[in-house]
C-alpha cells in the first residue's frame, strides 16, 4: 500500500549521516552573543580568522570547497553581509559550515536532490505570556537542559534532525532514534528543527523541559526538482509540459499495473483499461497521440532505462510485471520541448518512472502492506431469458424454428462470471548499511479474474543500491526488478457466446458426446456455424503462459574534482524476457476437429541492451540568480527478439497436420543517438532551453536512417518581476512557450525498406513428385520509407495564489504531424503488392489543458485539499496521399461483428480519426427507427453507399479528472472520480443481437438484445446510426478510507488500516455495458469489475 505516512525524502544531507555517526563536540555549548562558528570538529572557531562576504561571494566559496550548488531569490541578497572563516581548507561538512554562516543572517536553506535552496528564516512570534523586554545573552543566563524527540507523521523517530537555539550557533541533532538534548537559556529559548525534505518548525521552549515535536513533510520542497529526460531539473526551471505526480497522489486501493497509479491525474493524459482481465493493461495516450496506423504509445522510461511498447508472449500487459509498490513516482513530459531529448520515440509523449530507493543515514525500516479484495460483476449484457425468448419465437418465428426450442430458463452470463479473490502481499527493507543506503522488496499477487478460469499470479523482487564513494563525488545506482508472472488466458470468445446462446437450452446433454455439454449438432456433429457452449468453452480449452523478466541498470555518475560543477553520468541497462505458453484443447471440445487433446505451443525471448553517456555541467553566476545547466550524451539501444516454430501437436507429441520447417522468427532493431540540451536561467525570470537529438534507426535506409530533432522554449516567471515581487496574492506565476520536432520510428515492420521474402502458407506449397515444398513469396516494399515527424506548438501558464494555497497550469498545444504512415492502394505492376505501407498522411491536433489543487482546509485537526484537471482535444486528418486528390474516399477500418469484412469506420480527411461511416436512420412519428429506410444524402433518388456520411467519433472532445483528500486526526477519506464527454460508441451488440434474423438460422437459435422489442427489426441494419451512442460518462474510479494508529509496543509499531472501493458507479446514458470503449466498437469486452478491497500496512 502506498501513502503519505510510511514514504521517507529520498534527498538526505550530508547533515544526516554525519549525525548518526555521533558528531563529537555536540555537547559543548560555549557560546557567545555574537557569531562563532562551531566547526566539523566541534572545537570552538574563536580564534579562526574571518571575513565578511555578500551572500554570492560565500556560496560561491562553498561551491568551490564542496562542489555543490544553489539556489535562491535576488531579495535573499539584498544588503547582507555574511561573517565567514577566510579558509575552508580544514571543513569537511558543508552543512555544518552553512547552517552556521546563514542561521545569523535570519536565512536558512532547504536541500533538494543536489541542489540547496537558500530562503528567509520565518520570524518566530514573541513568548504571548512574556512582555518585551530586553533580552539577555546566551552567556549570561542560567541554562536549563531541554530533552525530547523529534518524529514524522507516523511516529517514527527522525535521526539527523538539526536542533538549534534561534539566533545562535548552539545545537545539536537527533540520534538514530530520533531523540536530543540541549542546553539552553532559562528564559526565550525558541528551538529550530529542521530536516531535509520536512517543514522547518520553531518552537517555544518556556517552562517546558521536554519537547516531542512531529515533523511534516515539506510537499512544495519534495516538488522543487523534476525528473526529466537525461538528469533533473528545478521546478522553477522547466519550461515544457511536465507533470510530476508522488506516490503521495497514486491511486489507491487494489492496483496490478503502473499506469493505473495515475489514472485520472494528469491532464492531457488518457488511461483506458483494456478490459478487466487480471494482469490486463491500458491504452495510454498523451495528447490524442500522433499517429494513424504506426504506434501512438508514449515512452515509458523505467530508472533510466527505455522500454519496449511490444507485446510479450505469454502476458497480458508489457508492463505487468513491475510491482506498483515499488514505484516512487511518474514525470509526464507532453510537449515537444520537454520529450524532445528523445527525439524519434517522442511523438506520442513520455512517462518517466522512478522506482523508490534507500535513504542515507537511516537504520533499517521493514514495511510490509497486504491487500485483499472481492471483485463483482457490476452489471451485464441485457438479453432476453428463457420465457421472454420462448415467447418472442413462438410467436414471430417460424415452426421449425419453435421446435428448437429448449424448456431451460438459463442465464449464461452468470454461469460464466463469478466473484473473483485478489490477494496483494509487499515486503520492503531500507536504510543504510554502513555507507551502503539500500532498499529490497518483495511482492507476491494472485488475481482472480471475473470470467472464471483466468488468474494472474506475479511474484517480484526488487533491489536498489545507491552508495557514493570519493568524498561524494562519485555515485553509483544499482536497479533491479525481476519477475516471474504466471497467466491463465481464459477463453474471452464465450463472453461474446453466452450473450447469443439460446437461453432455454441446458448447460449439459447427459451424455459422453462434447464433454456431457450441449452443443447444437447437424448431421456432421457439432454445428460449425453455430456458437459454442460458453462453459465448453471455459472449461475445455486450457491457455496459459509463464514470463520470467528482469530490467536492471546501473548509473554512475562522478563529480569531477577539479571541476566540481561539471559531471560524466554513464547508464548501463538491459530488460530482458524468456517466456513460453500453450494452449491445450480437449479432445471432445467441439471446435476441435482432431479427436484428440490438441496442444499449441509457444515461446519468446526479447533483450533490450542499454548505453548512455553524457557530460553535464552546472554554473551559477552573479548573485546565484543566473545560471546555465547543459547537457551532451551519447545513447546506443538495440531490442532483439527471437521465437523458436513448434508443430501443432497431440499432447502425446504426435504432429497433426504438415510438419513445419521450425523456422524461428528473429528481429533487431538498433538505434544510435547523439543529444544535447542547454538551459541557461537569467535573474531568476528569464529561462531559455534549446534541445536537440540526432537520431539514426535501423528501421530505414541509408538515405532516411538519420533524423535532426530539435526544440527550443522560453519561460517568463512573471511572479519574479519587482511589479509583482512583493504581492503576497501571487505567490507562483511562470509563463512558458515552446515549439519542437519529434518522431515516430515505431512503425511495425523491422525493415520495411529491404527487398524480402516470407514464408507462403500451406495452400502455398509446390509438389515435386509426392513432396510438397514450402514457397517463399515476394513482398512490396519502399526504400524511400521514413519517420513520421510531429511538430509541436505549446503555450502555458503555472500559477499559485495566496502563498500556493492554489496552485495550477494551464497549456495549448497544437500537433502537425506529417509523413504519416498508412497503407495505400498502389498501380498494378508497380510493386510486388497491391497495398503498401508508405509515408502519405498529415493530421492536426489542437486541445487545451488545465490543472488546479486548492487546499480548502490546512490546520493541524484538519485538511481538505481538492484537485481538478480538464482537457479538451480536437484532431483532424488533412492529407492522406501522396499526391493531392479532393475525391479520394478515404481509409475503411474498425471490423465488427456482424456479417463479412463489414466496416464501421474511416479516415477520411478533414474528419477526426475514426469516424463512423454510416447511413443516417429516418425515424417514424413516434420515433421510431424505421427498418432498412436512410436519408438519400446525395439526392440520387436511390439509396447506395454513396450516401453514407460521417457521423461522430469515438475520442472524447473533453476528459475530467476530479480527486479531493480530507484527512481529520488519524482519519483520513480520498476520492478519485473521471469523466469522458462527447465520446460515441458503435453498440455492436444491439446492431448484431437487434433483429429476429439472429434466430432465424438453420439448425440453431441465436438469443436476441433487448433492444430488438423496441425496433421490431427483422433484418440486420449494421450500418444504421440509429446505433451510434452518445456514451459520455462520469465514473467515480476509487474511494478510500483510512485509519492510522498511534505507535504501539513502545512506540516500534506503525498501523494502519484502509478500506477502498473502485469502480462504485457509472453515470452515463450508453445502453451497452460500458461506455469506456477505447476503440469505439462495443461488442464483448471483459467487463470492469466492481472492487472492493480491505488493506493493512505495518511499519517498523
Amino acid at each position: 500500500m502506498r501513502n503519505k505516512y510510511t514514504r521517507r525524502v529520498k534527498a538526505l544531507g550530508l547533515s544526516t549521516a554525519l549525525c548518526c555517526l555521533s558528531l563529537p563536540g555536540i555537547s559543548q555549548h560555549l557560546y557567545a552573543s555574537d557569531v562563532q562558528l562551531e566547526l566539523a570538529t566541534g572545537t570552538r572557531a574563536t580564534n579562526q580568522a574571518h571575513a565578511n562576504k555578500t551572500l554570492a561571494e560565500a556560496l560561491n566559496d562553498l561551491q568551490q570547497r564542496f562542489g555543490i550548488q544553489f539556489s535562491y531569490k535576488a531579495d535573499v541578497a539584498e544588503n547582507l553581509q555574511l561573517k565567514v572563516p577566510s579558509s575552508l581548507a580544514g571543513e569537511k561538512n558543508a552543512d555544518v559550515v552553512l547552517r552556521a554562516v546563514l542561521e545569523p543572517a535570519g536565512l536558512t536553506y532547504k536541500k533538494v536532490d543536489a541542489v540547496y535552496i537558500i530562503q528567509k528564516a520565518a520570524p518566530a512570534a514573541a513568548p504571548a505570556s512574556s512582555p518585551v523586554r530586553e533580552r539577555k545573552s546566551a552567556k549570561s543566563q542560567t541554562n536549563v537542559t531541554v530533552t525530547g524527540k523529534v518524529t514524522d507523521e507516523t511516529g517514527t523517530g527522525l535521526p539527523g534532525v538539526t536542533v538549534v537555539l534561534q539566533g545562535t550557533t548552539r545545537g545539536t541533532s537527533t540520534d538514530a532514534s530520533g531523540n536530543f538534548s540541549l542546553s539552553v537559556p532559562e528564559q526565550g529559548a525558541v528551538l529550530v528543527f529542521s530536516y531535509i525534505g520536512y517543514t522547518t518548525q520553531q518552537v517555544q521552549v518556556g517552562n517546558q523541559r521536554t519537547l516531542n515535536v512531529t515533523l511534516g513533510q515539506d510537499a512544495e520542497a519534495l516538488q522543487e526538482v523534476v525528473v526529466v529526460g537525461y538528469g533533473t531539473q528545478r521546478k522553477s526551471d522547466i519550461t515544457g509540459s511536465v507533470t510530476a505526480v508522488s506516490e503521495e497522489e497514486f491511486v489507491k486501493g487494489q492496483v496490478t499495473t503502473p499506469e493505473q497509479l495515475i489514472q485520472g491525474k494528469v491532464a492531457g493524459v488518457q488511461i483506458t483499461s483494456n478490459g478487466g482481465a487480471p494482469g490486463s493493461g491500458s491504452t495510454i495516450r498523451i495528447r490524442g497521440g500522433a499517429s494513424l496506423f504506426a504506434s501512438n504509445d508514449p515512452l515509458i522510461v523505467i530508472d533510466g532505462v527505455p522500454v519496449a511498447n511490444s507485446s510479450v508472449s505469454g502476458a497480458a500487459n508489457p508492463l505487468s510485471f513491475i510491482n506498483p509498490d515499488d514505484i516512487a513516482s511518474f514525470n509526464v513530459l507532453k510537449d515537444a520541448s520537454a520529450t524532445a531529448i528523445y527525439g524519434s520515440r517522442a511523438s506520442n509523449g513520455v512517462i518517466i518512472i522512478t522506482t523508490k530507493k534507500g535513504e542515507a543515514g537511516k537504520k533499517i525500516a521493514v514495511n510490509f502492506t497486504t491487500q485483499h479484495s472481492i471483485a463483482t460483476v457490476p452489471n451485464t449484457i441485457d438479453v432476453l431469458n428463457g420465457d421472454e425468448f420462448r415467447a418472442l419465437v413462438t410467436e414471430k418465428g417460424t415452426d421449425a424454428q419453435k421446435a428448437l426450442l429448449g424448456g431451460e430458463n438459463t442465464d449464461w452470463q452468470d454461469l460464466i462470471f463469478r466473484n473473483a479473490y485478489t490477494t496483494d502481499n509487499n515486503l520492503s527493507l531500507s536504510g543504510t548499511y554502513k555507507f551502503l543506503p539500500y532498499r529490497v522488496s518483495l511482492g507476491y499477487l494472485n488475481q482472480d479474474g471475473v470470467l472464471k478460469t483466468s488468474n494472474f499470479k506475479r511474484g517480484s523482487v526488487g533491489v536498489n543500491l545507491s552508495p557514493t564513494f570519493l568524498d561524494d563525488h562519485l555515485t553509483a545506482n544499482v536497479n533491479f526488478r525481476g519477475a516471474k508472472t504466471k497467466s491463465v488466458f481464459a477463453n474471452e470468445g464465450a463472453i461474446g457466446s453466452a450473450i447469443i446462446f439460446d437461453p432455454t437450452q441446458p448447460v449439459y446433454n447427459n451424455g459422453e458426446s462434447f464433454g456431457g455439454y450441449f452443443q447444437w449438432e447437424d448431421a456432421d456433429g457439432w454445428n460449425t456455424l453455430a456458437p459454442a457452449n460458453p462453459l465448453s468453452m471455459l472449461y475445455q480449452r486450457d491457455d496459459s503462459g509463464e514470463v520470467n523478466r528482469w530490467l536492471g541498470n546501473v548509473q554512475l555518475d562522478y563529480k569531477f574534482h577539479f571541476l566540481p560543477e561539471l559531471k560524466a553520468n554513464l547508464n548501463i541497462g538491459t530488460d530482458r524476457s524468456d517466456s513460453d505458453g500453450s494452449t491445450i484443447t480437449a479432445a471432445d471440445y467441439a471446435p476441435n476437429n482432431w479427436g484428440v487433446e490438441t496442444i499449441s505451443r509457444y515461446a519468446q525471448k526479447k533483450e533490450n541492451n542499454l548505453f548512455d553517456f553524457y557530460l553535464n555541467y552546472q554554473k551559477e553566476f552573479g548573485t546565484g540568480s543566473s545560471r546555465v545547466d547543459a547537457t551532451a550524451g551519447y545513447s546506443f539501444q538495440e531490442f532483439i527478439s527471437e521465437a523458436p516454430d513448434f508443430a501443432f501437436q497431440d499432447t502425446e507429441g504426435n504432429t497433426l497436420g504438415e510438419e513445419p520447417d521450425f523456422i524461428p522468427a528473429y528481429s533487431q532493431v538498433r538505434l544510435k543517438s547523439y543529444f544535447g540540451r542547454l538551459n541557461y536561467t537569467l535573474l531568476d525570470r528569464y529561462i531559455f532551453t534549446g534541445t536537440v537529438r540526432y537520431d539514426g534507426s535501423s528501421r530505414f535506409s541509408e538515405d532516411n536512417r538519420w533524423g535532426v530533432f530539435p526544440a527550443l522554449a522560453f519561460a517568463w516567471r512573471i511572479s519574479e518581476e519587482v511589479f509583482l515581487k512583493n504581492l503576497t496574492a501571487v505567490s507562483d506565476l511562470k509563463l512558458r512557450v515552446g515549439y519542437g520536432i519529434t518522431g515516430q520510428q515505431d512503425i511495425g515492420p523491422e525493415f520495411p525498406y529491404l527487398a524480402r521474402y516470407t514464408r507462403g502458407d500451406n495452400t502455398a506449397q509446390y509438389q515435386f513428385g509426392n513432396t510438397f515444398y514450402p514457397t517463399f513469396r515476394a513482398e512490396g516494399y519502399d526504400t524511400g520509407i521514413k519517420w513520421e515527424e510531429t511538430t509541436t506548438y505549446n503555450a502555458g501558464l503555472d500559477f499559485g495564489f495566496a502563498n500556493n494555497r492554489v496552485t495550477g497550469s494551464l497549456d495549448y498545444f497544437f500537433k502537425d504531424t506529417k509523413d504519416l504512415l498508412a497503407e495505400i492502394n498502389v498501380a498494378a505492376g508497380t510493386n510486388l503488392t497491391n497495398r503498401l505501407f508508405t509515408n502519405v498522411g498529415n493530421m492536426e491536433t489542437q486541445g487545451f489543458e488545465a490543472a488546479v489543487n486548492f487546499t480548502a482546509i490546512d490546520n493541524e485537526k484538519l485538511t481538505w485539499n481538492i484537485g481538478l484537471n480538464g482537457t479538451y482535444i480536437n484532431q483532424e486528418i488533412t492529407n492522406l496521399s501522396k499526391v493531392e486528390n479532393p475525391d479520394f474516399a478515404g481509409y475503411d477500418i474498425g471490423g465488427i461483428t456482424g456479417g463479412t469484412g463489414n466496416t464501421i469506420q474511416k479516415y477520411r480527411v478533414g474528419y477526426a480519426p475514426f469516424a463512423y461511416y454510416v447511413y443516417k436512420q429516418v425515424y417514424d412519428a413516434d420515433g421510431k427507427p424505421i427498418e432498412g429506410l436512410y436519408a438519400d444524402l446525395n439526392g440520387d433518388g436511390v439509396i447506395s453507399p454513396e450516401d453514407k456520411y460521417l457521423y461522430k467519433k469515438p475520442a472524447a472532445s473533453f476528459n475530467l479528472g476530479f480527486n479531493t483528500q480530507l484527512s481529520y486526526g488519524k482519519w483520513d477519506l480520498s476520492t478519485v472520480l473521471r469523466g469522458n464527454f462527447n465520446n460515441y460508441v458503435y453498440n455492436n451488440v444491439y446492431s448484431n443481437l437487434g433483429a429476429r434474423q439472429s434466430y432465424s438460422f438453420s439448425g440453431y437459435l441465436n438469443n436476441v438484445s433487448r433492444n430488438v422489442l423496441e425496433t421490431d427489426f427483422e433484418r440486420y441494419q449494421y450500418f444504421s446510426d440509429y446505433y451510434i451512442e452518445n456514451a459520455s460518462f462520469l465514473r467515480m474510479d476509487n474511494l478510500t478510507l483510512g485509519y492510522t494508529f498511534d505507535r504501539l509496543f513502545n512506540d516500534k509499531v506503525g498501523l494502519r488500516v484502509t478500506a477502498n472501493a473502485q469502480n462504485l458507479f457509472v453515470i452515463t446514458n450508453y445502453n451497452g455495458l460500458d461506455p469506456e470503449v477505447f476503440s469505439g466498437i462495443d461488442y464483448t469486452l471483459y467487463p470492469r469489475p466492481r472492487i472492493f478491497t480491505l488493506g493493512l500496512n505495518v511499519n517498523l
